[in-house]
């Protein structure tokens, strides 16, 4: 050995030893896992398209925790009675191709850890990120998935005793939006609601259909409805709000009512986004996505948050938001919190009565598609 590599080679010993000694006086890391507290109303989920769904408190803009969920799952329902989070997922044996398997996932609450699964037919509709393809029934018991192949059926699930009830075939109609009585409505091409309601062991005991309330060629409504305490909130592309209430065996459309003025109409105004409504119940305020766009630009993210005042059926305020925006979601809480999903972007979190800015999520970690709270 000459004395240029010998140099090296002590230089190597001497660098290293210490470190040796410091690696043998550290215990090995321990995996352990950490329990949440009983869900706030101020919690949500940010679910993005490559699966993972993140829980963030809007109160403090603090991420809770992670969902891991395969691409194919189109959204994570929450059941805080029990205690558990629902997501339909679709697997393939090779990852990305292969056999193909669904389940109904069920997650632990406190932990977001996996804890059963049942399986369902192949044909959840699963490519698309829809809040309203997957919803737990009045009975806390069914629980319903859309299907898409492109038939289009409805798996049920009952969540207590962890079994697939069977599949009921709604061709033509797609979402599903619970309604009183173990029921949900379905929005359907041809213009109409479709009301199915289950019995007491999960089968088809009745379907109903409305008269038609829509032109799908001259004005298509979104198939991004809001819930509110007596039914449901449906708005079309040139901005008519329907509100659906289902009374016994009547599903009940009422008459339409437009979020634009013909000052808004004049510039251009728009509503449209992923998300593009949500709405508090004890203010009865609705917060609309509004940008200003051509024809056919629905899709398009929203420049403007515009609250509504539902009973008076006018606009109260306007948020310049500070990026485009596909997303709201409002908390359920005395003082509500209004969460906007900036397109690639923060979470923003207003303060809903003065529209003050109160904080952003910089790094959400994912293109949140879909807001979902608890």
């Amino acid at each position: 050995m000459n004395a240029g590599v010998f140099r090296i080679c002590l230089a190597w010993l001497i660098f290293l030893s210490p470190a040796t000694s410091v690696q043998a006086d550290i215990a090995p890391e321990s995996v352990g896992i950490t329990t949440l507290d009983a869900p706030r109303p101020t919690w949500f989920f940010a679910k993005g398209i490559d699966g993972s769904a993140n829980l963030f408190d809007a109160a403090t803009g603090e991420m809770l925790g992670l969902l891991s969920l395969t691409p194919w799952t189109p959204a994570v329902l929450p059941n805080p009675r029990r205690g558990e989070i629902y997501a339909a997922e679709t697997y393939y044996s090779r990852g990305v191709r292969g056999d193909r398997s669904d389940v109904l996932t069920v997650y632990a609450g406190d932990t977001l850890a996996p804890v059963h699964e049942i399986e369902l037919p192949a044909k959840i509709a699963a490519v698309l990120p829809f809040r309203h393809y997957i919803a737990l029934l009045d009975d806390d018991r069914h629980l319903a998935v859309f299907n898409m192949t492109p038939a289009q059926s409805v798996s049920i699930v009952d969540i207590e005793t962890r079994r697939f009830v069977g599949e009921i075939s709604t061709p033509g109609c797609a979402l599903l939006l619970p309604s009183p009585d173990r029921a949900f409505l379905m929005l359907c091409g041809d213009g109409t609601l479709q009301l199915l309601r289950l019995d007491r062991s999960g089968q088809e005991a009745a379907r109903l259909r409305s008269a038609p309330f829509f032109d799908v060629e001259t004005d298509p409504v979104f198939d991004r409805p809001v819930a509110v305490p007596q039914g449901w909130l449906l708005a079309s592309y040139e901005g008519n709000v329907f509100e659906v209430t289902v009374r016994g065996n009547d599903i009940v459309v009422g008459e339409p009512w437009s979020l634009l003025d013909d000052a808004d109409r004049e510039a251009g105004w728009r509503i449209g986004g992923a998300q593009l409504m949500a709405h508090h119940a004890g203010l009865d305020l609705m917060v609309v996505l509004a940008h200003v766009g051509e024809i056919d630009t629905h899709e398009e993210p929203g420049t403007e948050a515009w609250v509504i005042d539902r009973q008076a059926q006018r606009r109260i305020a306007r948020i310049t938001l500070p990026g485009p925006t596909m997303g709201v979601h409002i908390t359920p809480t005395a003082d509500p919190l209004l969460v906007a999903a900036e397109r690639g972007g923060p979470l923003h979190v207003y303060d809903l009565r003065s529209t003050r800015l109160l904080r952003s999520i910089a790094e959400p970690g994912v293109d949140a598609l879909t807001l979902q709270g608890f």
